[in-house]
């Protein structure tokens, strides 16, 4: 015969392959329903309710322990090139926050596609420029990917946003550069920092 709803919800008969052991006052007793944890006792569900958020806590803070030591772990195996590579990401990431006002600089246009940190001077053929602010602007990617840089325009928009004195500083030679990891992660640091700043303020 099938069950109503309402007779559903009358408790269980206390026979003993029902019964079930209170976690907490350790009192066997017939729960009323199959997912009735406790006893009826009101101080034993409360004590139960807070032992399972101990043991959430506890274990959202193991999880938390967990993923420091995965970071801390792969920091130590990171090579000189990957934190090239963070120190990279982070400076480019400054040169957009510190221009989001600005225009693409080889074409003036304002849109809201993709933005790179372009360089003037490219990173491949001048690494040593690669980390100079004056040699590194926001430019859309259309600019940077598809015209290589656009660089006459680029030129045009950084005489007129630097001066002459400066752009032919960057034209000029410079001495190589051999960043320590110790230096890449601090420029890391700072750059990252820098461009929280920047972005705090501007919202």
């Amino acid at each position: 015969m099938k069950r109503t709803p309402l007779q559903r919800k009358t408790p269980l008969k206390s026979g003993a392959s029902r019964r079930k052991r209170c976690p907490e006052c350790r009192v066997m007793f017939a729960p009323a329903r199959d997912s009735q944890a406790v006893c009826g006792e009101i101080e034993c569900a409360i004590a139960h309710g807070q032992s399972e958020r101990g043991k959430a806590t506890a274990r959202k803070a193991l999880a938390e322990v967990g993923r420091r030591e995965i970071k801390v772990r792969k920091e130590k195996l990171k090579t000189r090139a990957d934190h090239l590579k963070d120190t990279q990401q982070a400076f480019n990431a400054w040169v957009r926050a510190r221009d989001a006002a600005l225009p693409c600089i080889s074409c003036g246009r304002h849109h809201e596609g993709q933005y790179h940190a372009g360089h003037y001077r490219t990173v491949g053929a001048n690494p040593e420029l690669r980390f100079e602010p004056l040699n590194a602007w926001k430019q859309c990617a259309p600019c940077n990917n598809h015209l290589s840089g656009n660089l006459i325009n680029y030129r045009i928009s950084l005489l007129q946003r630097i001066g002459e004195e400066k752009v032919a500083w960057l034209e000029g030679p410079h001495e190589a550069k051999k960043y320590t990891v110790e230096e890449l992660k601090a420029m890391t640091t700072e750059y990252r920092a820098k461009t929280k700043e920047l972005k705090r303020a501007a919202a």
